[in-house]
């Protein structure tokens, strides 16, 4: 992502961007933000875009409409290491679950289930009331915010009624709903929706997938990058496969012993997870389809076994526990 004024990367998005843009230009820029919308369309580019342009040491007093350079050390320095996923400037911080080593944030433990209070006490309340390490102003970014613990979000909420000039949060969620709605009511919201699929096959080849496997995979994808990238991943797809062989083979079982494997192995791959159900629903979808059309009549059960995977999809986004999520998933599928 570096080398490059970000926001000029944000594609189909032109509400939102104009938006930001129209806040840096006027120097309005609002202390809090919510960048809601699904995974994979852009939020979290948008957002260290925001980041960039309030750091830069050339907007000032060399662009004209007040973007960022893009080339300027502080610009460079915004923008995460891919390896990494975190910027290097002292100013812009990012706050995900599961990001930092468990001794980082004073903890014992790892953030397996939520974005703990410790990280947010570590890296915002212990640094906010400070001025910008630089200068230009501090950013506090948060992916995926929904994974705030309550005590987390309460602990973020007082920082958000009152910081201290020059500092900015942008929170990024797929659930805004899910977040406490104080928080909701102290944020700006910013609304991203599904990317098209012409943009998605544009992007996917720009990152090396074949034109035509691009376009097979936009198709899919429902606006989303993120899984267009997973679904053209050929690792993924072996992995996705085999979750959907096992998930068949766990409903047909006589005893639920391989549902129960299956549950068990869900929780250690939370982030696949989804896409493996989707993929699963689509199955189960596909095999209804050819059976109605062949008179068969299996085909209402393969349907209503494709309707638990798209409730149980409903649940994962609720943020439900993955085991007990997959595990209800299977014995509700058994059961018709």
């Amino acid at each position: 992502m570096s080398g490059v004024d970000l926001l000029s990367r944000l594609k189909a998005q032109e509400t939102a961007k104009r938006t930001i843009l129209e806040a840096i230009r006027t120097g309005r820029v609002h202390h809090a933000y919510l960048f809601a919308g699904p995974d994979g369309v852009g939020k979290e580019l948008a957002a260290f875009g925001l980041a960039q342009a309030l750091v830069c040491e050339k907007r000032d007093r060399d662009i004209m409409d007040k973007r960022a350079c893009g080339q300027c050390s502080s610009c460079l320095r915004a923008v995460p290491r891919d390896e990494q996923r975190l910027p290097i400037h002292p100013d812009v911080v990012v706050l995900e679950r599961g990001l930092y080593a468990p001794e980082t944030i004073g903890r014992r433990t790892p953030e397996t289930q939520d974005l703990s209070i410790d990280q947010v006490r570590t890296l915002v309340i212990a640094h906010a009331a400070y001025p910008p390490h630089e200068g230009r102003a501090k950013v506090f970014i948060v992916r995926r915010a929904e994974e705030l613990s309550v005590s987390a979000a309460n602990a973020l909420l007082k920082t958000l009624e009152e910081p201290l000039a020059r500092t900015h949060f942008v929170l990024l969620t797929s659930q805004p709903e899910s977040l406490l709605p104080t928080i909701r009511s102290r944020t700006l919201r910013v609304r991203f929706g599904p990317l098209p699929d012409d943009v998605v096959a544009e992007l996917l080849e720009a990152s090396g997938v074949a034109p035509a496997r691009a376009r097979e995979v936009a198709h899919l994808a429902e606006g989303s990058m993120a899984t267009g990238a997973a679904l053209a991943n050929p690792l993924q797809s072996e992995t996705r496969e085999a979750f959907v062989a096992r998930a068949f083979a766990a409903v047909d079982a006589k005893a639920l012993d391989i549902g129960l494997a299956l549950a068990e192995d869900a929780k250690k791959d939370k982030g696949a997870l989804a896409a493996h159900v989707a993929a699963l629903a689509t199955a189960f979808a596909a095999r209804a389809s050819a059976a109605a059309k062949a008179a068969s009549p299996n085909a209402v059960t393969l349907a209503k076994r494709g309707n638990i995977a798209l409730l149980a999809l409903d649940h994962l986004a609720g943020n439900g526990a993955p085991q007990l999520v997959v595990e209800a998933m299977i014995v509700r599928m058994r059961a018709v």
